[in-house]
């Protein structure tokens, strides 16, 4: 049965970490297209949506960060189609991603973080694959990374079942991470229903931010299937991060 695959793009951060640049980190120009024109960060993850049969993409944005939608615009020149919402609930990605909840609730989503550079290029169609394959509420793609404490590290077996996610751990011996997924409405469901119970502990100042891992996690306590799909090798770039920003101008550009 042909999937309804919609993405999902959280574009709501700050860019902090690079400073003060003139413009929204994600869009921030790296590498050049066919026809030899500029490639900005998040197009990469945009043609992974699209070849992965994503129909339509939403941007979650933060109040000011018009400088997106004036660069994409309706999607057409992606042969996709865009729509854009803004972050109402500033307590992480998770509450920017349940925006959309009453406009994908029903849908495959293909999810992953713009300023944020995989390879290879069929990712979201392995992770599919995945899915269809096993039968998973969510399959995350995960990768080889030098420095835990700045991601979601990933603890899976041999057959891909994902067992723990531990965000931005002090030490790990983990070596992989996730930056991308597919889910299915069940997941979409259950997040936007456990924000629901948690939320009064944000409104009290009881909790700073919640990461998508500590959703994905607290769906694997309540019995959801977790797959996963590995990417070995240096194939994952944060551009949010001067670092990494060098490596992926230095390897693309």
């Amino acid at each position: 049965m042909r999937q309804n695959i919609v993405g999902i793009i959280p574009a709501a951060g700050l860019g902090s970490r690079l400073g003060q640049i003139p413009f929204s980190k994600e869009l921030y120009p790296i590498g050049f297209k066919a026809d030899g024109s500029s490639k900005v960060v998040s197009e990469y993850l945009l043609e992974m949506m699209r070849e992965a049969g994503a129909e339509q993409v939403y941007f979650i944005l933060r109040n000011g960060k018009w400088d997106i939608p004036g660069y994409f615009g309706d999607g057409s020149n992606y042969n996709l189609a865009f729509a854009y919402l803004l972050m109402n609930r500033p307590y992480g990605t998770p509450f920017s991603v349940d925006q959309a909840y009453s406009f994908v609730k029903d849908k495959t989503i293909a999810f992953g973080f713009p300023d944020i550079i995989v390879e290879p290029a069929n990712v979201f169609t392995q992770l599919l694959e995945k899915q269809q394959e096993t039968g998973a509420t969510i399959v995350l793609g995960l990768f080889e990374v030098a420095h835990p404490h700045k991601w979601d590290m990933v603890n899976a077996d041999d057959a891909g079942n994902v067992k723990t996610i531990l965000p931005k751990p002090e030490n790990s011996n983990l070596t992989q991470a996730w930056c991308i997924a597919v889910w299915t409405p069940a997941f979409t469901a259950f997040m936007h229903q456990y924000l629901q119970q948690i939320e009064e502990q944000f409104i009290v100042g009881e909790l700073k931010e919640l990461s998508m891992g500590a959703v994905i996690q607290a769906a694997i306590d309540n019995g959801m299937i977790v797959q996963s799909v590995c990417f070995s090798g240096d194939s994952c770039l944060d551009v949010g991060t001067p670092e990494d920003l060098r490596k992926a101008i230095k390897r693309l550009t």
